[in-house]
């Protein structure tokens, strides 16, 4: 009886998404006006980094092929997905190549798996393969999600490193007698690490488009989900072309930030050395349990 309740809930399953898959929705206002200035946005071509090892050009293309449909379909759903978004900026990855991936290795776990335990003579029946296989591609289709996350959050510490000696070299412009916009993009325009480069990239993008250059500032950061350059953006907005005054700002907020960082560090450090404590502890015992155990034996 299980395995008809299973066989019939997977039928019925898959006739859901089949339908909500073909089904075309009436999309809103505000995913039409998202979907429009995303396509307003110009392409920028992947670095070898973040691109990685190409694959097969046949299975690239029906990646490619069914990330922009996913992409479609979820713009005229109206999900925004903000968070993935915001890592797929930082990472400089396309919606459409992380969505295909996803959709892959969903379908490759939910074959591949049931194919493995038939194979291996672990089980016997249909009911388990079917639910095992279900729950392998519910994990392989978020596991890109959790891997992404990830990379971006290491990504984003960096990049509030080099935000923090961006703004002494702002105050050290602004000191020289150069005006607020002239030294941001003065401070920008030293090194080619990819955050300077982002944020030169901003700078230059505000300036074309006839925006303030803390707007910039602030649109690079709700894209890659920084609140310190939100918040930095506030504050030479709030300030202007005052001089003095948001220099010594500007010096005050590196500090703190790398104050945050050394705390962030510290903290880091206190659970590796927790961690290494639980481990020792745990040797300890199995050391104990090891020579207690053969009089303990005895014992009986």
């Amino acid at each position: 009886m299980i395995l008809e309740l299973l066989a019939g809930a997977s039928v019925g399953a898959g006739i859901l998404l089949i339908v909500l898959a073909l089904r075309r929705p009436v999309p809103g206002v505000a995913a039409t006006l998202s979907r429009l200035d995303r396509q307003r946005r110009p392409r920028r071509s992947l670095t070898a980094s973040a691109a990685g090892v190409e694959l097969d050009g046949r299975l690239d293309r029906v990646r490619t092929t069914l990330g922009e449909r996913l992409e479609a379909e979820a713009g005229a759903r109206g999900w925004q997905l903000m968070r993935t978004r915001e890592d797929l900026e930082v990472m400089n990855r396309s919606m459409s190549t992380h969505l295909g991936t996803k959709a892959l290795l969903a379908l490759g776990a939910f074959v591949w798996l049931p194919v493995a335990l038939k194979l291996s003579g672990l089980v016997g029946g249909l009911g388990v393969p079917v639910v095992l296989a279900l729950a392998a591609a519910v994990f392989a289709f978020f596991l890109p999600d959790l891997a992404l996350h990830g990379e971006a959050e290491k990504r984003r510490r960096d990049f509030r490193h080099v935000t923090g000696a961006f703004l002494d070299l702002v105050a050290m412009n602004l000191a020289g007698g150069r005006g607020l916009p002239e030294a941001l993009m003065a401070a920008s325009s030293f090194g080619d690490h990819w955050a300077m480069v982002r944020m030169r990239q901003a700078l230059s993008n505000a300036r074309i488009m006839g925006w303030t250059p803390w707007e910039g500032i602030a649109r690079l950061g709700r894209d890659l989900g920084v609140e310190e350059l939100r918040d930095l953006a506030s504050a030479l907005a709030l300030a202007g072309d005052e001089g003095a005054r948001i220099r010594m700002s500007l010096m005050a907020r590196a500090e703190s930030m790398r104050r945050k960082e050394m705390v962030d560090v510290e903290g880091a450090a206190g659970e590796s050395s927790q961690s290494m404590l639980m481990a020792q502890l745990l040797m300890c015992v199995a050391f104990l349990v090891f020579l207690a155990y053969p009089a303990v034996s005895q014992l009986g």
